[in-house]
């Protein structure tokens, strides 16, 4: 499944790689050449494509991210405390972190729905069928801005498990990247604002410190 996700954000990377450099304008002008011709190449639905297919793959990046997240909290899926919550009975824990990434999910899903199928006619009839690639654009953007949150959400609950987990010791690279969680978040020992543990673990996957870390062991 991962793979798959990977596959459509590779074809998005290519397709806006190809249509970044490439030359859309109508006409197109070769003052060298003395030239104009008529082209019609302004047309966005490659990259209207590429965007719907991007918010595709990531909602179902988070899709399973949160389903992992639920199998953590949840006592009788992964025989921790519920929530991993240390006093569960005063703490929620990382209850409201599981509800966060479920409804990041659910809106995720609406925003799935492809721009690109979609077409409104304007200029009087003369754009008779347009790209929707703005609304593409926009929604594929709040989709990675969730999926981000899910993802960042799914590693603070992994670090608090393998905390429970000791003495056993995680693998390699599971070991440095929880390493690199834990000198920006620590542990949750009692309820805090887990908001702010969210940004902070956010920041490390946009900075790419948390997969340099996993890989440099």
């Amino acid at each position: 499944m991962h793979g798959a996700a990977r596959d459509g954000l590779s074809h998005a990377r290519r397709v806006l790689s190809i249509e970044v450099n490439a030359a859309t304008d109508n006409p197109l002008v070769f003052p060298g050449e003395d030239l104009i011709v008529s082209g019609g190449n302004f047309h966005g639905q490659p990259v209207s494509l590429a965007l719907d297919v991007l918010a595709i793959a990531c909602t179902q990046l988070s899709s399973i991210s949160e389903r992992r997240v639920e199998q953590l909290v949840n006592p009788a899926l992964s025989g921790l405390p519920p929530f991993l919550a240390k006093n569960s009975g005063l703490n929620s824990g990382f209850m409201i972190a599981q509800v966060t990434s479920a409804a990041l999910v659910a809106e995720s899903r609406v925003f799935s729905h492809p721009a690109s199928v979609d077409s409104i006619p304007s200029s009087a009839g003369r754009e008779d069928h347009v790209s929707m690639g703005m609304t593409a654009a926009l929604k594929a953007r709040q989709v990675v801005e969730f999926t981000r949150t899910c993802l960042a959400v799914e590693v603070l609950v992994a670090a608090q498990a393998l905390d429970f987990r000791k003495p056993l010791r995680a693998g390699r690279g599971v070991a440095a990247a929880h390493a690199a969680v834990r000198q920006v978040v620590p542990p949750m020992e009692e309820d805090r604002e887990i908001h702010r543990d969210i940004e902070a673990v956010s920041a490390l996957i946009d900075s790419g410190a948390l997969l340099a870390a996993a890989h440099a062991a």
